[in-house]
This record gives structure tokens, C-alpha cells and sequence, in this order.
């Protein structure tokens, strides 16, 4: 059980990335209070955590409704986050996040705690995606479905924490610190993708179990 929570954190801790979002946020709030800081990661906080939620408690009644197996789902899901773990080896995903961050700066006085913040920053594809995964594996074990949520909601408060002291994580870090933790995720969040996509097919009876 414990493993499971371990790599549910992994997992999780990789595709929402709560420590790298820090200093996003402080750009996407970039002139506002510090009560209007507080106001904006909060709610953005809450809309991610019930996004997630939702998906990961319908996710697998809705993949069924719809016709797709969890073993489709696992390999689908497992390539998809290995398509992510690329792009953080290379430096893509942050790339791209800063860019589509710098450009929510310039947009007219809009409220990001909504978008991008809660979706897709917090709650994105590929975080959707994981928490169906993880769930569905649990399926039966109440108690395992719990954890996985648990571990959710952890990751959040994180990401929260995160968001209010974003300026002095990315001081404390650097740009180095930052570089050498994203890419030493990316290459365990790739090794737990091509897991998932061996377990869909073991699902299959394409692979005997290891």
C-alpha cells in the first residue's frame, strides 16, 4: 500500500508539478494584493481539486459509458505521459507553460484563478488522465481510492503552499535547481509511463505479468 501511495505521489507530484507553478503564479498575479493574491490561489486551488475529483471518481463509469476499456485507457494514458516526460527531459513543457503564462500577463484585467490556474495548470489532460488511472486501479478498494485521493489533495495544499511562496522557491532554487529537478522527474515519470502502458497490455493477456 505504501508503494502505491509513493508512486500515485511521483506520479501526481510530475504532471501537476505544484513547485514549478510557484513562480508562475507570481507572474500571472503580477500587480494584484496580497489579499487578491490569497483570493486567486484558493479558488484556483479548489476549482483544480474538484476538476480532478470528478474525473477520477466518474472517469472510469464515464470511459465505460462510452466504450473504452481501462486496459485502452492505461496504455492510451501511459503513452500520453510519456509524451510528457519528453518534453520535460528537453525542456518543452516549461517552455511552453512560460509562454503561455507571459501571454495571460498581457490579457486585459482578467481573473486567472479559473483559467489558467485551476485548468488547465492545475487540472490539466494529463493530470486527468493520472487520476483516472490511479483510481481505476484501485477499483474495489475503497480504502486504495481513498489514499489516491488523499494523495491528491496533498499534492494541492502543495501546490497552494506553492503558489504563496512561489517567489521564494524559484530564488532558493534558481534556474539551475529548477532545471536539474524537472528533468530528473521526467525521466522517472517516463519510466512509470512505459509501466502502465506494459499493464494494459498485460491486461490484454498480450504480456504476462511481471
Amino acid at each position: 500500500m505504501l508503494n502505491e501511495a509513493i508512486t500515485a505521489f511521483v506520479m501526481l507530484f510530475v504532471v501537476i508539478d505544484p513547485i514549478g507553478l510557484g513562480p508562475m503564479f507570481v507572474a500571472l498575479t503580477r500587480g494584484a494584493s496580497p489579499a487578491e493574491r490569497r483570493r486567486i490561489a484558493l479558488t484556483g486551488t479548489f476549482v483544480g481539486a474538484a476538476i480532478l475529483t470528478v474525473f477520477g471518481l466518474a472517469g472510469d463509469s464515464a470511459l465505460k459509458f462510452i466504450g473504452i476499456s481501462m486496459p485502452a485507457f492505461r496504455i492510451s494514458g501511459g503513452l500520453l505521459l510519456f509524451l510528457i516526460a519528453v518534453e520535460m527531459v528537453f525542456e518543452k513543457r516549461t517552455q511552453r507553460r512560460e509562454e503561455k503564462t507571459a501571454h495571460e500577463e498581457h490579457a486585459p484585467a482578467s481573473d486567472p484563478s479559473v483559467f489558467p490556474l485551476g485548468t488547465p495548470l492545475l487540472a490539466g489532460p494529463a493530470a486527468i488522465a493520472t487520476m483516472i488511472l490511479l483510481v481505476g486501479e484501485q477499483q474495489g478498494d475503497l480504502w486504495g481510492q481513498a489514499m489516491m485521493f488523499g494523495v491528491l489533495y496533498a499534492l494541492l495544499l502543495l501546490a497552494l503552499v506553492s503558489f504563496l511562496l512561489g517567489g521564494l522557491i524559484e530564488r532558493a532554487l534558481g534556474r539551475t535547481g529548477v532545471l536539474v529537478v524537472t528533468r530528473l522527474f521526467g525521466m522517472l515519470l517516463a519510466a512509470l509511463s512505459v509501466q502502465f502502458v506494459l499493464d494494459g497490455l498485460a491486461d490484454y493477456g498480450a504480456l504476462t505479468p511481471g
